[in-house]
């Protein structure tokens, strides 16, 4: 690794150069560090390149949602902070759903709430979005919002695959920082002190190497370090606690009590995940439709009215950053839509996918409305057979967040 180069911009849809075209630039390193997030764009590329992730779990994700809300001050309670697991996840028998929630107080009179699905789901009638805006008809949600009014709205993908998923850090001339390694702690919610602490073991590491006659080789040091760190330690004794909610929630809910309180860790066996999230979709027909209560424009909105507080905008000549990839191409009409029922058009949070109705064959095809990407990549996660390809758009596209 040498550094890294930036994309060329001013390029139309159909790839041909514009006027504002300027090619991108190269900027050379000894040490390239990549900390941009889950499932960064460059990250994956690294990774596979250098076959970082061998001999490790696969990653497993989550999709957040979040709205922020402004309410009366007389209602406001500084420093609330509210977790729930469960509700309305775990409907049936069968649906099995990782997910929880947040919802915090800020100051000045602000309440932020969120809802987390854990992308390793099986039914794909299931809608994330849906699920979120009927969680916040519940009692101890809805005393929060009520006479307040909806400011904000966004959603972002997160690493859930804990201590077993973290892939190899180190390769020559670079390293894998904060979620772009999966460092978050799903049982908190939480990953932002860990990516500091990243950073930090990272900095010195490579400060070290650039002293070195060999500034541009592998800084291993950072890998040791990091193993060493309460990073890992932390990681650990929550290791299981995820792949425990694969028997249902109350089982899920005492084996995570027991591992986080008590064993710390410490027990012999590991719950692993060898498949992707897009490989745990089960056929529809094992399933029935969930019937999703319409919203009230109060304290539940329809997903257009919300996608507009997102602020996403997208030039709308410049190459499409949502692809099929090459031999995917039949996957959705032939796969994703007789066999799972379209699942892209419910798991997307900002109505991306839909499919077409029927051609003379009988097939539906899909539908890519790239310019509501609010950049949470779950489609580069769990579409039909992992078809979707996420890239980073041209210049400042997606998501204005204003408040978060």
């Amino acid at each position: 690794m040498e550094g890294v180069a930036t994309r060329d911009v001013g390029i139309s849809k159909t790839g041909e150069t514009k006027d504002s075209f300027e090619r991108g630039m190269e900027l050379r390193a000894s040490q390239t560090l990549f900390a941009e997030g889950a499932r960064g764009s460059c990250s994956e590329e690294v990774m596979a390149h250098f076959g970082l992730r061998e001999g490790v779990d696969e990653q497993t994700y989550g999709l957040g949602l979040k709205e922020v809300w402004e309410v009366p001050e007389e209602q406001f309670q500084a420093g609330f902070v509210q977790h729930t697991l469960g509700w309305p996840l775990q409907a049936g028998p069968m649906d099995k759903t990782f997910g929880g929630s947040f919802l915090y107080h800020m100051e000045p009179n602000l309440v932020l709430v969120g809802f987390v699905v854990g992308l390793d789901y099986q039914n794909p009638f299931l809608n994330p979005y849906q699920e979120f805006q009927r969680w916040k008809h519940h009692p101890v949600v809805r005393k929060h919002l009520e006479g307040g009014r909806c400011i904000s709205y966004g959603a972002r993908a997160l690493n859930e695959g804990g201590y077993h998923a973290i892939p190899k850090l180190t390769f020559p001339g670079g390293a894998l920082l904060g979620c772009s390694a999966g460092f978050l702690n799903s049982v908190k919610i939480k990953g932002s002190h860990t990516a500091i602490k990243s950073g930090m073991v990272a900095a010195e590491a490579v400060h070290a190497k650039l002293e070195t006659e060999e500034a541009a080789g592998e800084p291993k040091e950072y890998q040791t370090a990091m193993e060493k760190s309460w990073v890992y330690d932390e990681l650990k004794e929550v290791r299981n606690c995820h792949g425990a909610f694969a028997a249902g929630l109350l089982p899920g809910l005492a084996y995570s009590a027991a591992s986080a309180f008590v064993l710390k860790g410490r027990e012999s066996w590991t719950f692993r995940n060898t498949k992707p999230d897009h490989a745990k979709t089960l056929p529809a027909d094992q399933f029935s439709e969930i019937q999703y209560p319409k919203p009230d424009g109060v304290l539940s909105f329809d997903l257009l009215t919300n996608l507009a507080r997102s602020g996403t905008i997208h030039e709308a000549d410049q190459p499409a950053h949502l692809t099929v990839k090459t031999g995917s191409e039949a996957v959705a009409s032939n796969v994703g839509m007789p066999t799972f029922a379209g699942p892209e058009q419910r798991f997307c949070p900002a109505g991306v996918y839909g499919y077409s109705e029927p051609n003379e064959e009988g097939k539906r095809e899909l539908n890519i409305a790239a310019q509501n990407c609010v950049h949470c990549k779950t489609c580069d996660i769990k579409a039909t057979e992992g078809m979707i390809k996420w890239t980073v758009p041209e210049g400042g596209g997606g998501p204005q967040y204003t408040v978060t």
